[in-house]
């Protein structure tokens, strides 16, 4: 069992991404974030679970729903507000935008908005990796609708042959945008799509902290240790729509409800036996450093036209 001291890290982690998302959907209504947002709330074990069994050499690629993916790497909030923003003081200089939250300092080497790519990017980090002479793995995220790509299946064919040091990410949370699962693909569990690929498939309660730090990182051990890549499925649940201005009306009735019943915070804070006053005290401090981190963010300027060019033509 992890020390009691890692696992109150974890917790507060999840609450700072329950409250980042929350701020995110507050800024975005106020005329502060524009475009589009999609939001992870519910996932958060996942999150923290996964990205946080990754050493620091290790890469990682996640999809467009990876705010919380970028925090659980380390990214700062300043940092991920500012990009949402469209600011100079985002991870990209604010031209990146919700969908694309980089920070190669940390090896997170790329957030993509187009459905799948994660897992091949992904592919050629940890085959770079390996013919560097290095230990390092990647891990990659995807939704359940990408399942679905080609390039999922492409990705997870190359790296069986090739037994590269990376870990598949499933995160499954029953709706590929708008479409229930069931309509989409003919099956339930995920993780079963590994078995044409050679490779061990695990399903994994996406709702406990613990055990997707188990899982995660009983993959990448055995990634690190040459035994070839894994295909985690983590059956989780989003509160909200697909996106900013989905209402979610398609869910079935005490669907949501059900799920919260087993919200990811609430397992771990329990588990851990801190009470109503303790949550909540640590609630109220994380949500002071979520609403400074965004002033702070807001307080810096748009990158200008000229300064733009850099990220686009060859010097």
């Amino acid at each position: 069992m992890t020390a009691t001291t890692d696992r109150t890290a974890w917790l507060r982690k999840m609450i700072e991404i329950r409250l980042f998302e929350d701020k995110v959907q507050e800024l975005f209504m106020q005329g502060q974030i524009q475009g589009t947002t999609h939001l992870c709330q519910g996932q958060e074990a996942v999150c923290v679970g996964a990205v946080g069994a990754l050493a620091e050499r290790d890469y990682l690629t996640i999809t467009y729903r990876g705010h919380g993916h970028a925090l659980a790497r380390g990214m700062t909030m300043q940092a991920a507000f500012g990009e949402l923003m469209g600011l100079t003081s985002g991870c990209c200089h604010g031209v990146g935008g919700s969908m694309h939250l980089t920070d190669f300092s940390r090896n997170l080497i790329g957030a993509f908005a187009i459905i799948g790519p994660s897992y091949s990017v992904a592919l050629g980090a940890a085959m770079s990796a390996r013919l560097r002479g290095t230990d390092s793995v990647a891990m990659a995220f995807c939704g359940d609708g990408a399942t679905n790509i080609g390039t999922f299946h492409e990705a997870l064919n190359m790296a069986s042959v090739w037994k590269a040091p990376v870990v598949f990410v499933i995160e499954n949370n029953l709706y590929g945008e708008y479409s229930p699962l069931r309509e989409t693909t003919p099956l339930d569990d995920l993780a079963e799509r590994a078995k044409a690929h050679a490779m061990p498939g695990v399903i994994v309660d996406g709702q406990d902290a613990d055990a997707v730090r188990d899982a995660a990182a009983e993959a990448i051990s055995r990634a690190r240790a040459g035994e070839g890549p894994t295909l985690l499925e983590m059956k989780t649940y989003r509160y909200r729509g697909h996106s900013r201005t989905d209402p979610a009306k398609y869910r079935a009735e005490g669907e949501l409800e059900r799920w919260r019943e087993r919200d990811p915070i609430d397992i771990l804070a329990a588990r851990l036996e801190l009470d109503a006053d303790e949550q909540r005290a640590l609630r109220d401090e994380v949500q002071t450093e979520v609403d400074e981190a965004a002033a702070r963010a807001a307080e810096a300027p748009v990158m200008s036209l000229e300064e733009t060019k850099a990220y686009v033509y060859a010097s």
